[in-house]
């Protein structure tokens, strides 16, 4: 392990001995001043996005600005992890939550502040500290936000960026100093980094992909579902695991409601990323446009059918595709990860049910219906950490963030992620 990553390990564990000392409603405090700085300086920010993955200007002020929403909530947080008094004959008769120590957070380029922040904020908050392995295309971000948290007043050593490529995971997550670690990504990083955790006896939460079912019934209002299917497929150029991919529509309102989606679909048009009105822009890197290339050839020499080519203008710019495929497809069991949607007929709600749970995912879900019975049905009986009724997915900080299946396990967001990264530490005696 090179000397730098290892002095900035050693000084994580070293902070943490007097970081989980901090007074809750202190951490609190400083947990303000970094979401009163982000939102200051949202412009400043939402460019380094921009500049390192492409992500349309205005998205990436967007998410800089949740971002600071999101710190207001946990620095307006309920302190659930003060020590819990529990009812029985002993003197002492306690539940303590003890930090755990130093986190890892392996963190994508897809929301280069958000990811990271959203995972970092409630460990911080909880006692630990953090070091993070952010994408190789996203370290102005990572050190970005260590600048923030920083000039807000965080200690050094609280979160430290580690510029380092994912072959050096595998040694950071075996040193003794860290206790755990949180992985958004792909399945293979998540099975991968999940191993390494395991035969080292340290807690892991992964947020993995996702192939998010769309359900769209004949009592929905369908021009409101038709513009927000279109950004729920397209926002972000369709790079985000909670998109939007798999459109499942009752086949009474196919001639309805498909003519009305194209049209929307239609307006999301490649533009300079800088330019506040652009909507679509490029992939983050030509390899990743290579991928979704080939699973788009993939998927019609298995039987889908083309509503609108998925149309490649330059080495990661595309103009937004749209499939027609059949269930068994083998597209279905793979996660589109760019401007390409796919649509599927169902005949009942019982068979658009089997075709949303038929795949190896369960992030998130939307249906669109107005039928209060209907509803009960899908929200009993969709395999997702999340379902949306009448909108399209998007993550809120009050509300548990999570998949199912091949979507990862833990919890991010809302009050219960501030116990992801402790020890319930029971006190009990004479």
């Amino acid at each position: 392990m090179e000397q730098l990553i290892e002095n900035k390990l050693i000084q994580a564990d070293k902070t943490f001995s007097e970081w989980r000392k901090v007074p809750f409603e202190e951490k609190q405090k400083l947990i303000t001043k970094v979401a009163e700085i982000l939102k200051n300086n949202s412009e400043k920010f939402g460019r380094i996005i921009t500049t390192e993955m492409n992500k349309p200007i205005s998205e990436a002020i967007a998410e800089v600005e949740k971002c600071a929403l999101m710190m207001n909530y946990y620095a307006d947080a309920e302190n659930i992890l003060k020590p819990e008094k529990v009812e029985s004959e002993f003197s002492y008769s306690e539940v303590h939550y003890v930090p755990k120590g130093v986190i890892l957070g392996v963190m994508p380029w897809n929301f280069p502040f958000w990811q990271v922040l959203r995972f970092a904020v409630p460990a911080i908050l909880a006692g630990n500290t953090v070091v993070l392995k952010h994408a190789s295309i996203c370290f102005g971000s990572g050190n970005a936000i260590v600048e923030v948290l920083l000039e807000a007043g965080f200690p050094e050593g609280v979160f430290q960026n580690l510029e380092v490529g994912h072959k050096a995971v595998k040694e950071i997550l075996e040193h003794d100093a860290v206790k755990g670690v949180s992985l958004t990504g792909s399945g293979k990083a998540g099975g991968e980094v999940a191993s390494i955790a395991g035969l080292n006896i340290k807690k892991s939460l992964l947020e993995l992909g996702g192939s998010d079912a769309f359900i769209i019934f004949d009592d929905a209002d369908l021009d409101a579902a038709a513009k927000a299917g279109a950004k729920s497929r397209l926002q972000n150029c369709g790079q985000t695991c909670t998109a939007a991919k798999r459109f499942i529509i009752d086949e009474k309102i196919e001639g309805e409601f498909l003519p009305k989606f194209i049209e929307e679909y239609k307006t999301y048009e490649v533009g300079d990323p800088l330019n506040k009105e652009t909507k679509l822009a490029g992939m983050a890197r030509p390899d990743l446009a290579d991928e979704l290339e080939a699973q788009f050839n993939r998927a019609l020499e298995n039987g889908a059918e083309i509503i609108i080519p998925l149309e490649r203008i330059s080495e990661n710019e595309f103009k937004p595709g749209l499939i027609r495929v059949q269930a068994g497809n083998p597209i279905l069991k793979e996660e589109l990860f760019g401007p390409l949607g796919m649509i599927m007929i169902a005949k009942s709600d019982e068979e658009a049910l089997q075709m949303a749970n038929d795949i190896p995912f369960g992030l998130s879900n939307s249906v669109w219906t107005k039928k209060a019975d209907r509803q009960l049905f899908f929200i009993e009986n969709l395999e997702s950490g999340t379902v949306n009724i009448n909108r399209m997915t998007s993550s809120d900080p009050r509300f548990p963030f999570g998949g199912s299946k091949g979507s990862g396990y833990g919890t991010e967001l809302s009050l219960l992620a501030l116990k992801e990264f402790v020890t319930a530490r029971t006190i009990v005696g004479n």
